[in-house]
């Protein structure tokens, strides 16, 4: 066999070849090197906006968690505030309450003590009587009636 005619062969054969990929295929070969091209860009945009939604969302979430500490701060010291102003409001429910078993006590006191000298003014009356009653049953006599005011006065 001769080799330029193989050559030529050949040459014949690629040029075939070029020409059926230009006219058939070339044009669904760019089409599908563009369309890949422009899913791997879309990917790569679509992967860029992921990051930057997550940062966004990692803010974002840090500005929550920052104003939920600021929140619960404000309701446990909310809580120490009402807490400060149950144990107030107690002390002072509890004098209150105090003086007012403070006052009934004097007032019991101021009772009895009137109930007592009410008794005594009684105690004192009868034996004041039963005094008056031996003087005058006695004859009048200065010595015995001293004697009886002491002897009165003693049993006071």
């Amino acid at each position: 066999m001769n080799l330029t005619a193989t050559l030529i062969g050949q040459v014949i054969v690629f040029g075939v070849l070029v020409w059926f990929v230009r006219q058939f295929l070339w044009e669904p070969i760019l089409h599908v090197l563009d369309d890949r091209k422009r899913r791997i860009a879309d990917g790569l945009a679509a992967a860029e906006r992921g990051h930057h939604e997550k940062e966004l969302a990692d803010r974002r979430a840090k500005e929550v968690i920052r104003d939920a500490r600021e929140q619960a701060s404000g309701i446990i010291n909310l809580a120490h505030k009402r807490a400060d102003e149950i144990v107030e409001e107690s002390k002072k429910n509890a004098r209150i309450e105090g003086e007012r078993l403070i006052t009934a006590a004097h007032f019991e006191i101021e009772q009895e003590a009137d109930r007592a000298r009410e008794q005594l003014r009684k105690e004192v009356l009868k034996i004041v009587l039963v005094g008056v009653e031996q003087v005058l049953m006695r004859e009048v006599d200065l010595r015995v009636h001293n004697e009886i005011f002491e002897k009165l006065a003693s049993k006071l």
